[in-house]
């Protein structure tokens, strides 16, 4: 029973890998970055005011949110950026936890031969992970992903607050 279950995960895990799958996420991301604002809009101080009422704050918004979501994930994706190269041991724990696991992998199974005897893989691994754990702890990731996800939230919502809807839907919403 336990072998039908990892042949139905492998299964789900091969048709993820389809290229008809592939192409259809790449099409999907190539929609999504057609839809980016142009900066000069995005960035246009003119049309940032301070909302009378909360209504108009969850109205703006609703509406900013939608409109640029794909310029609030580039911003996002910058502050990720920002939070690793100022946090460099962070930066350096995951290049190191990768690139150790990458070697281990390309091993293939057979023992790594040193001058001090072989290694198994099962020693490598556990060597990585008794030197990436303590980095990790001591690049202290729970506070840079907490800084990160505040720093999101303040500038996204921020900016869609402040920023006002464009007057044709103002104009729209009035005539429904």
């Amino acid at each position: 029973m336990n072998q039908l279950g990892s042949l139905a995960q492998f299964a789900s895990f091969t048709q993820n890998l389809s290229l008809e799958n592939i192409k259809n996420e790449l099409s999907s991301f190539q929609s999504k970055l057609a839809s980016i604002r142009p900066p000069q809009e995005f960035f246009n101080v003119k049309n940032f005011s301070n909302p009378k009422t909360f209504s108009e704050v969850q109205a703006r918004v609703s509406y900013n949110l939608r409109y640029y979501s794909t310029n609030y994930t580039i911003i996002i994706g910058l502050l990720s950026i920002y939070t690793l190269v100022t946090n460099l041991l962070l930066l350096f724990v995951i290049i190191f936890s990768v690139a150790g696991v990458t070697g281990i992998s390309k091993l293939e199974g057979q023992d790594l031969n040193t001058p001090f005897g072989p290694l198994k893989t099962t020693q490598l691994y556990t060597a990585l992970l008794c030197v990436s754990v303590p980095l990790g702890f001591l690049a202290s990731p729970i506070s840079t992903l907490m800084w990160l996800i505040g720093a999101s939230i303040v500038t996204v919502f921020g900016h869609a607050a402040l920023l006002e809807k464009p007057i044709e839907t103002v104009f729209e919403e009035e005539t429904v």
